[in-house]
């Protein structure tokens, strides 16, 4: 479909058309407009948000992240008193934190 017919169908103009695709080129174009375009070429827009890994793996490496961040400055205390875990113990003291962690209100805010 030219620019022109376009325009016609949604009662604008070629110009409002070319900034239209000029901005959907950038990533700047407004969700209304495309839908307007959309409409005019007798579509539909499909706005979708696609994980790139699956739903358990995002939330098991989110508990893992605040798992360790907390750990982190448990260990700080721990070494202080000489105290600390050595590497297996505390891979496994993670890991379950994190498990722990999975189910809690909260895994996706910012604080510890």
């Amino acid at each position: 479909m030219s620019r022109r017919e376009l325009a016609e169908r949604m009662g604008s103009s070629q110009a409002t058309v070319a900034d239209i695709e000029r901005n959907e080129a950038l990533g700047t174009v407004q969700l209304d407009t495309l839908r307007r375009a959309a409409e005019a070429m007798d579509c539909q827009v499909v706005y979708a948000l696609i994980p790139t890994s699956s739903l358990d793996v995002m939330v098991a490496n989110q508990a893992r992240r605040k798992a360790a961040a907390h750990l982190r400055s448990v260990g700080h205390q721990g070494r202080l008193e000489d105290q600390e875990l050595d590497e297996v113990t505390a891979a496994r003291d993670l890991e379950a934190f994190a498990g722990d962690l999975v189910d809690r209100r909260g895994l996706w805010s910012e604080e510890q």
